[in-house]
């Protein structure tokens, strides 16, 4: 496989060298993408940014999933009304116009939200609600003959639940979980049109600034793909961890 990945990247190299890169300019922005130098305000820019995004979204997506999760499955009409209709909106609307009506949308109304927590908040929504039916998902796929035979050993339904329920279900999860994560590293790119200074907001500005938008975007397609194979190893790594523990179980 290793050899399969040097050719094919050998390959790609030699198709972008018609366009007659400017190295010199990659040198001189790339530590500016990867976030190694702040902003004139004193704030985090380029991948470090990006990385800062991600990780506020993955915790609150994976909070808001599990909320509305107990939600969907919940004999509460309530609760799963408003389950139900939190997914259907999240899901079925574009991602940058849920960032752009939290963003140009609440000062309507008064709240003028800052592009940092608007940015971080939009991708924890719109991500929650693709968690909630993984998350549901997973559960529903521990057979019910288990959660019967840990009643009638007389577990209580949280033991039954964190015992039984929630490592079976963790394993079944991973895997879209995982996938869902690269995908919001790639989309965290939208949080471009509040103004910060992420990725792909540097690598546009340099390229217009520097008319070589070649060079800038495909550093910045690159640096998104090392972020994302080493969030690809550590989902590889957690579904060896669950499944040998599932094996051993």
């Amino acid at each position: 496989m290793i050899a399969v990945w040097v050719g094919l990247a050998a390959l790609l190299a030699l198709f972008f060298q018609n366009f007659n890169l400017k190295l010199s300019l990659i040198l001189d922005k790339l530590p500016f993408l990867l976030g190694l130098h702040l902003t004139p305000g004193g704030f985090l820019q380029g991948a470090a940014l990006t990385l800062l995004i991600c990780s506020l979204s993955i915790l609150l997506s994976i909070l808001i999933g599990l909320a509305a999760t107990m939600g969907r499955l919940s004999g509460n009409p309530l609760a799963y009304g408003v389950s139900t209709f939190y997914g259907s909106f999240f899901r079925g609307t574009p991602l940058l116009v849920q960032i752009l009506l939290l963003y140009l949308g609440l000062p309507q109304i008064g709240a003028v939200p800052a592009a940092f927590p608007c940015g971080v908040l939009a991708l924890s929504l719109n991500y929650g609600a693709y968690l909630t039916e993984i998350f549901r998902a997973s559960v529903q796929a521990v057979p019910a003959s288990q959660r019967e035979a840990a009643a009638a050993l007389g577990l209580s339904r949280f033991q039954i639940a964190w015992t039984i329920i929630f490592p079976q279900a963790t394993r079944f999860a991973i895997p879209p979980t995982g996938a869902q994560f690269v995908a919001m590293l790639k989309d965290s790119s939208l949080v471009s049109v509040t103004g910060l200074w992420e990725i792909n907001f540097l690598a546009q500005s340099y390229g217009r600034s520097s008319y070589r938008y070649v060079e800038m975007l495909l550093t910045a397609a690159f640096i998104y793909w090392m972020m994302s194979l080493v969030f690809e190893f550590v989902q590889a790594h957690l579904e060896r961890r669950y499944g040998r523990a599932y094996q051993a179980g």
